[in-house]
């Protein structure tokens, strides 16, 4: 049994993202921000904090999917009392056939296209001919999905 063969998408914020945003290398702005995406991922993947970039390996494959997955939208961030949090709207791949454990939130404006955050689903998660829907959590300071406290 070979320990390092077992593959796992583990939930969270790239620690490569964590140094970029100290080097000005993204801007969420919702007006003329750059362009965040997020990609799907199959079981096989393995990402983790040490994830730096998006890649096309083990990138789920489907009806209604394309490579870099879904342009996401409603980058607003925000204080909230005092920590600084950031929202996307959900996002649908609509008549899809796709199957996926895990999703990848990345910069495609930036040289590299570098990797913000690993998002685990905890399981295959599936649509056929239907929709593939990502729901964000609430935007606020216990729950966004990016929060810098």
């Amino acid at each position: 049994y070979n320990k390092e063969a077992v593959m796992a998408i583990t939930q969270a914020m790239c620690t490569s993202f964590k140094k970029e945003l100290l080097e000005g290398v993204h801007n969420f702005k919702n007006s003329g921000g750059n362009t965040f995406r997020l990609a799907l991922y199959t079981s096989s993947a393995t990402m983790s904090a040490a994830t730096t970039a998006y890649s096309t390996n083990q990138e789920a494959s489907g009806t209604n999917y394309t490579a870099k997955g879904n342009t996401l939208t409603s980058v607003t961030p925000v204080a909230s009392s005092t920590t600084a949090i950031c929202d996307f709207a959900d996002t649908t791949w609509s008549s899809a056939t796709i199957t996926a454990n895990g999703a990848m939130i990345f910069n495609e404006s930036a040289s590299g296209d570098p990797a913000v955050a690993i998002l685990a689903f905890g399981g295959d998660k599936t649509s056929t001919a239907g929709d593939f829907v990502v729901s964000f959590p609430t935007a606020d300071a216990s729950n966004a999905i990016i929060r810098i406290a």
